[in-house]
């Protein structure tokens, strides 16, 4: 059983009042907040340990390299990496992407490049997304295929943000070279059969990116049973700091991948003549990194280690269902995803009423939502909408936090008609 009281006592944020209203976060798909025990470790950090890690001979850069490396281990640990060195820290799941993009094309466009004139080998740069995608993993490979008069190829969704998965299989044999796809809808909540989508592009030789930023927090991850070549995500979405996040990579796959930034820590030896490159994974790591926000990132692992993950799941389905059954007494209210499977969030607008207004006049309510088309674009294209109220969960959510939002809902809903 999950004590949400003492869980709450961690979050010291969550206590206060916005226009004379109690708090209700539910803006969680966006950002988490920060427990305690996160905050602190920053803290401590730049008072004890400040230091620039790897190379330092003195005691604290040996101190803070220490620290750094264990937290990569602790990450390895907590997705089930089979080494440390396949875990790269990033900024967060958007720099993680534009990283593999970058790295892929680099590897591919020799093979791929040829005169514009040459129609037959244009489109064999093809990178395969599906329609539900946030912008962080569909633009990075959008704008990587149209360098090459190259293709996109787009997994269809049905009007529950269910993904075609027999087109999905027909796409697979145009040959994409890298199949990038999220775990789970930041707008929808539907959440993907990843696994069988692995094994069919495994199939067929392809490389599979999985976007688990909005389900690292929710779920336990095991990046080998997944056997996903790519897993991306930000620590920020998961109780930990802004400004750190990570990408596991199997360490054939980083091997093969060039360098995405150059300078400092990423070399072995330069020259004016030449320059070669550090091992894993350091080669992926140019530049003084967020050593501080990387042991925020251990400590919110560490957080929920501590907690009972399954009871976290069923106390966040829950919420999903109560705020569901609640919001649909609503007149004219229409969900946008309807999947089966789904977690961490209810999307929907009211017929005659802008997103934004809604979500304006229940933030005076105490209540935070996120309304807009929330970085995906293209789905609120295939709805038809201008965007949606999002309502997104985290385990420090409660019932009755749910019903203050879907009042809320229902007297706005009143106001504005």
């Amino acid at each position: 059983m999950l004590n949400i009281n003492d869980i709450r006592k961690q979050f010291h944020v969550l206590d206060q009042q916005v226009y004379g209203k109690p708090l209700v976060y539910l803006d969680n798909a966006a950002t988490t907040q920060k427990p305690l025990c996160v905050i602190e470790r920053e803290r401590d950090y730049y008072l004890h340990e400040n230091c620039n890690i790897h190379r330092g001979v003195h005691y604290l850069s040996q101190k803070a390299t220490e620290a750094y490396e264990h937290a990569r281990q602790t990450v390895a640990n907590f997705i089930h990496a089979k080494e440390a060195k396949e875990i790269i820290f990033t900024r967060g799941t958007t720099e993680s992407l534009n990283l593999l993009a970058t790295a892929f094309e680099h590897l591919i466009s020799l093979d791929c490049f040829v005169p514009r004139n040459d129609a037959k080998r244009q489109t064999e740069m093809k990178v395969l997304v599906t329609a539900i995608e946030h912008h962080s993993n569909l633009v990075p490979w959008q704008q990587m295929v149209q360098r090459h008069q190259g293709q996109l190829l787009v997994v269809p969704m049905d009007d529950k943000g269910v993904l075609d998965i027999e087109q999905y299989e027909k796409m697979l044999k145009e040959g994409p070279k890298v199949v990038s796809i999220a775990h789970i809808s930041n707008v929808l909540g539907t959440i993907n059969p990843i696994k069988q989508m692995i094994a069919m592009a495994h199939q067929y030789d392809i490389p599979v990116v999985i976007d688990g930023a909005q389900s690292i927090a929710h779920h336990p991850i095991d990046v080998q049973d997944l056997d996903c070549d790519f897993f991306v995500f930000s620590g920020h979405k998961m109780y930990a700091p802004m400004g750190i996040g990570g990408l596991y990579g199997k360490a054939e796959w980083l091997e093969k991948l060039p360098p995405y930034q150059f300078g400092g820590e990423m070399v072995d030896t330069v020259s004016f003549e030449k320059t070669t490159f550090n091992v894993l994974p350091y080669k992926f790591e140019a530049g003084t990194p967020n050593v501080g926000a990387a042991l925020g990132l251990e400590t919110a692992i560490q957080f929920l280690q501590n907690l009972d993950r399954k009871a976290v799941e069923e106390h966040e389905t829950q919420l999903l269902q109560s705020a569901i059954q609640q919001l649909s007494e609503i007149d004219d209210i229409r969900f946008i995803g309807e999947a089966e499977q789904r977690s961490g969030l209810v999307s929907f607008i009211i017929d005659g009423i802008h997103p934004y207004d809604l979500g304006t006049i229940i933030d005076k309510m105490g209540v935070a939502v996120r309304t807009g088309h929330h970085c995906a674009e293209p789905v609120m294209t295939h709805f038809d909408i201008p965007g949606t109220v999002r309502a997104s969960f985290a385990l420090y959510n409660t019932l009755e936090e749910v019903e203050i939002f879907t009042k809320a809902v229902k007297k706005a809903a009143m106001m504005l008609r």
